[in-house]
């Protein structure tokens, strides 16, 4: 009887290394990295070259990082983000190593929220030879003492290794000055771009000695334009993005930078330079009309002069913020949208936008106007359904982005019509667009509004009773007191055998933020929240939705990294256990307010989500704090835990 199940089984012959990489090749990121763990040869398969040209590896320092250093020293090239390393023997170990293992391999290296030494950078570096970025953002205890990169042996060591760096990220450093900043990019000869985002540049006054900037050749104590001014023009040849963001630069200080002669910017980002005025950004058109992205979000004495010039000038603009400028209104956006290169306009918290001149600068002919791939008009609460609807037809064959945040009179009308017309969408933001409702997200028209009092218009007060000589009336009803109808199980019989424009059309969405559309209940979310390779989902705030919803989501939405369910009472324990066996990828978990939400769900987290790095369970009363000890001592990569207020107390303030 063995002999014959023997002769019956038949060995399955394995697929060639090649077949299972072109396989992957079709399948996201994180789809690869569970196909990784079916066994060792499609592991080796996804470790190709092809699938490893952008992946970044990020972990804070500990003891089981050095294991996981050592384990990268595998791959031929590599890229790490190692935040919380300090002073101490443990992370001069890691860098240590870092330098052993992948020294010649490592093309990227950041170290955010860290606090280490001169002498524990000043061993890795000499190592890194094949660098191309390197971000030190925040790392003030490298420069305090002014003496980083001082002695000139140390000079030679890293200017051997950091010739080929490209990309220096220098940005919130607090003391960096002209010295270290001489040091540290004369090492560098072939940037291409630099990062200075709020750093404390003196642009026209030295503050410590009273003078103007340029009478002291080089200073110990601040950052001076003059010395970036030299640097730009030794580096013109190469250097093409500047980042200066949340500076205090000035417009003379601004037009001294753009006439560097011989230099060509292709992206320049000033977020948040509250001194900038229209003169500034009409020199900056003048003298660099090569840019293709431009960041002037948050300069608040901006007006419509700067869009004029930014649509007159720049013909070849790719990205453009515009972001929190108050003063923007509809003049010259007519001209811009007639920019044919401009793929991605952010006009978020512009609050005189009504969308009518984007509209008009995209009639035109498909060859001279934007084809916009990404649009933000967050908080532009005077856009309308009927600016929307027309946006939709002319952006349909390219929009992937859209976000309506707070856009506070977008309704149905609105919704419908983007999933008739945004096929290709994977980006939509509708938090905050409180007149969106389950007919909307259905693609239904409804025909006639609940009216508890059974009342079919409003006809003014009415008078209901007396008492002696004292009348009583019952005011009108307000139209935001009106409640949509509520969806039937006839309703979703009807929904299910029509060809409608639902939400379901949008199957390429990635991204879906529905936060506090309040007039959304599970009859919507359990039939159109069905996206396959959806990652990031946001149902907060939502009071009408269930256990159903989250059940239907977690099922229909396997690829969920990020899931929002803050200050949803309708969530407890019971959706969580429904959910959980299929959320095996989550990452980021937030259940803050969800007061149906106990112990158990902790225990169905640490059993299912291993992945989980961020969980917000603030004020959620009925979990205790040792359960929570015990879910942070079972998941390796849990970061971030949100935790005040639960179990009635302030454990944060405790400690």
């Amino acid at each position: 009887m063995e002999d014959c199940e023997w002769e019956d089984f038949t060995e399955t012959p394995e697929l060639p290394l090649e077949i299972i990489v072109y396989i992957l090749s079709f399948l996201h990121a994180s789809d690869r990295r569970e196909a990784s763990l079916v066994c060792r040869r499609w592991y080796s398969a996804s470790q190709d070259l092809r699938f490893q040209r952008d992946v970044t590896f990020c972990f804070p320092a500990s003891a089981s990082s050095l294991e996981l250093i050592r384990g990268l020293g595998r791959k031929s090239r590599c890229s790490l983000i190692i935040s919380q390393l300090d002073g101490f023997s443990l992370s001069r170990s890691l860098l240590l190593e870092v330098g052993v293992c992948l020294g010649p391999k490592l093309e990227s290296l950041a170290l955010p929220g860290s606090s280490i030494t001169e002498a524990s950078l000043l061993a890795l570096l000499p190592r890194l030879t094949s660098l191309r970025r390197l971000d030190l953002r925040g790392l003030d205890s490298l420069f305090m003492s002014g003496a980083f990169l001082s002695r000139e042996e140390h000079r030679q060591q890293v200017r051997s290794a950091l010739s080929g760096l490209e990309e220096l990220d220098l940005s919130d450093l607090r003391y960096l000055s002209d010295l270290t900043f001489n040091r540290l990019t004369g090492c560098t000869p072939r940037l291409r771009r630099l990062a200075l985002a709020g750093c404390h540049i003196a642009f026209e006054f030295d503050p410590y000695r009273g003078c103007p900037v340029g009478t002291v050749e080089d200073s110990s104590a601040l950052l001076s334009l003059r010395n970036l001014r030299r640097l730009l023009t030794e580096q013109k040849s190469t250097i093409v993005a500047l980042d200066l963001s949340r500076t205090s630069i000035t417009p003379e200080s601004l037009r001294i930078i753009a006439q560097v002669p011989g230099l060509v910017l292709d992206e320049l980002c000033l977020h948040g330079c509250k001194e900038l005025t229209d003169y500034s950004v009409e020199v900056l058109v003048k003298h660099q009309p090569s840019l293709k992205k431009l960041d002037i979000s948050a300069c608040t004495e901006l007006t419509n002069r700067s869009v004029e010039a930014v649509a007159g000038g720049l013909k070849t603009l790719t990205h453009l913020s515009l972001s929190r400028d108050w003063r923007i209104t509809e003049k010259g956006l007519a001209d811009l949208l007639s920019v044919s290169s401009l793929r991605s306009l952010d006009l978020s918290e512009c609050l005189h936008i009504s969308g009518t001149e984007i509209v008009k600068g995209l009639t035109g002919s498909v060859a001279a106007r934007a084809q916009l791939e990404t649009l933000s008009l967050k908080s532009c609460t005077y856009i309308r359904d009927l600016e929307v609807f027309s946006l939709t037809q002319l952006l349909g064959d390219t929009l992937r982005e859209l976000d309506l945040t707070s856009c506070v009179n977008v309704t149905d009308l609105s919704v419908r019509s983007i999933a008739t017309y945004l096929h290709r969408l994977v980006v939509l933001r509708l938090g905050w667009c409180k007149e969106v409702t389950d007919w909307g997200l259905l693609g239904m028209v409804e025909t006639t509004k609940c009216d508890p009092d059974n009342e079919t218009g409003d006809k003014g007060p009415k008078f209901t009773r007396t008492f002696g000589n004292m009348g009583f009336f019952k005011p009108p009803r307000l139209p935001f007191e009106e409640r949509p109808k509520l969806v039937t199980q006839n309703d979703l019989q009807q929904f299910k055998q029509q060809a409608g424009a639902s939400l379901l059309a949008l199957n390429r969405l990635q991204e879906l933020d529905l936060s506090a559309c309040d007039k959304l209940t599970d009859s919507s979310i359990t039939q159109v929240v069905r996206y396959p390779d959806l990652h990031s989902l946001s149902l907060s705030m939502l009071p009408e939705i269930t256990d159903a919803s989250l059940a239907s989501v977690a099922w229909h939405c396997r690829s969920l990294t990020s899931l929002a369910l803050s200050h949803c009472p309708g969530i407890s324990d019971r959706g969580v256990a429904q959910a959980v066996p299929y959320l095996q990828r989550l990452q980021h978990l937030y259940l803050s307010c969800c007061n149906n939400i106990t112990d158990r769900s902790l225990f169905l987290l640490v059993q299912h989500c291993k992945r989980l790095r961020t969980l917000d369970i603030s004020r959620c009363k009925n979990i205790s704090m040792t359960t929570l000890e015990l879910l942070q001592s079972q998941l390796p990569f849990l970061e971030n835990v949100h935790y005040k207020f639960i179990g009635g107390a302030d454990h944060v303030l405790a400690l």
